[in-house]
């Protein structure tokens, strides 16, 4: 069962479904319990990291959440729920998250350019993670963002892509896997991705 976490903060019809059209067995839930029994988590999201992050306290996910990725379970976060996984968040403050990944979650400075940086770039593959498993490099995948992830080991690096600066856009580690771009967005890019997810 792949269970995708609602905590009231994400894409989660699209997400869902797209997980199923890969023939996954998915159920959306903001059931504590649930999320503990999952074989697959998915974390997606969409907004504020400061209010993402008392959301799943709230709603006493954080523990089953962490339990799951420290069991080895696979697991995959989405935009926001790529960001949750590390030590901070510069968003508004700063603020803590969850730790599972070191470093911390930045703005853009990109210049001239546009912030939040929206619409289809491509991903520069750094690593050959099953993730991109039959994803040619440089494909084009859609973006909604104006923070971007920093972390303190490259190795976790998947993905790199350029808006006025080279940002981390997927890592891969362990049982790990988490996109800064949306695959349930990305047309038969994203399609691809989340088969693999299923398929892991």
């Amino acid at each position: 069962m792949i269970v995708v976490v609602d905590y009231g903060m994400g894409n989660l019809h699209s997400v869902g479904k797209a997980l199923e059209a890969s023939g996954g067995k998915v159920h959306v839930s903001s059931d504590p319990a649930e999320v503990a029994r999952a074989d697959k988590l998915v974390l997606p999201g969409v907004g504020a990291f400061a209010d993402a992050r008392a959301e799943l306290d709230r709603r006493q996910l954080t523990t089953p959440i962490l339990e799951h990725i420290r069991s080895g379970r696979k697991f995959l976060g989405i935009c926001l729920g790529l960001q949750l996984l590390f030590d901070r968040s510069h968003e508004d403050g700063l603020h803590e998250g969850l730790g599972v990944v070191r470093g911390e979650v930045v703005r853009f400075r990109a210049g001239g350019l546009k912030v939040p940086h929206i619409g289809w770039n491509t991903i520069e593959e750094t690593a050959d993670a099953p993730l991109f498993t039959g994803v040619p490099d440089g494909s084009y995948v859609y973006f909604v963002h104006s923070y971007y992830v920093v972390p303190e080991d490259e190795s976790v690096v998947a993905a790199r892509t350029e808006y006025g600066e080279r940002f981390t856009s997927a890592i891969a580690a362990s049982n790990i896997w988490a996109t800064q771009f949306h695959p349930e967005k990305s047309q038969q890019v994203g399609l691809r991705i989340l088969d693999n997810f299923v398929r892991w």
